[in-house]
């Protein structure tokens, strides 16, 4: 048995969409375009040095040891695709930098699953790359990126931001797209949302909550509202970049 490793690697999910609907109208045709694609797939992640780690049915997923060559690979893979208007079959990308779970050839855990979600959220003939992949390769590629806020992806917790990526000809020539160069962004350079603003004050709350407890428990003269008074004007004044704005 194979010992099960972690590594930190850029994950690329893919699928088909519509397939079973496409299949049943026509089987032989669409398992032709699917060999057709998987072919188009399998020449571009060769040629940016990934690998093909899994596939079921009509998806994929590849691991790239570079986030840029991950995401050139999923560009050039989708215009490829788009110059076969004889294709029933078009796809959705997703793409990841995360901790996975290696077993033999197979790559699993809440890395592959979240770069799988971007995935399903992504257009027909669309890509989707998470807010560590956006961190990595936007000054590094030529092509548009549109920031879609934050999304919760099914079965989890959080949210996470999203970004598109516009790989056409068009978008090689422009800046990143007005909505992600309006942004508010934190100091790291994440984009500031009501909702990260939400979970930071529930957070705030909890110590506020515990600190509370303390002096009760402590002493006579209350000090925690000192340490509220603190909590509060911090949250003001990062919230303010945010008032009048819509996620």
């Amino acid at each position: 048995m194979s010992q099960v490793q972690r590594k930190l690697t850029t994950i690329l999910a893919a699928d088909a969409d519509g397939y079973s609907r496409v299949m049943e109208a026509d089987e032989v045709g669409t398992l032709g375009a699917l060999r057709a694609a998987r072919e188009v797939f399998s020449r571009f992640i060769e040629r940016h040095h990934g690998r093909i780690a899994n596939t079921a049915g009509d998806g994929l997923i590849a691991e790239f040891p570079s986030v840029v060559e991950a995401v050139q690979c999923a560009i050039e893979v989708q215009r490829e695709l788009a110059a076969d208007a004889d294709s029933a079959l078009r796809f959705r990308i997703g793409v990841h930098l995360g901790d996975v779970l290696v077993d033999g050839d197979d790559l699993l855990g809440e890395g592959v699953n979240l770069a799988a979600r971007l995935q399903t959220m992504a257009e027909p003939g669309g890509i989707l790359i998470s807010q560590q992949v956006y961190d990595q390769v936007q000054k590094k590629l030529s092509v548009g990126f549109e920031y879609l806020g934050e999304k919760r992806p099914k079965n989890f917790e959080e949210s996470v931001a999203v970004y598109s990526v516009a790989g056409d000809g068009a978008a090689s020539k422009t800046r990143p797209t007005r909505a992600a160069e309006r942004a508010v962004k934190d100091k790291k350079g994440r984009p500031l949302t009501w909702a990260r603003m939400r979970g930071e004050a529930l957070r705030l709350g909890v110590v506020l909550a515990m600190l509370l407890a303390v002096d009760v428990m402590t002493g006579d003269e209350f000090w925690v509202q000192w340490p509220a008074l603190g909590i509060g004007i911090y949250l003001v004044f990062k919230a303010l970049p945010l008032i009048g704005r819509h996620d």
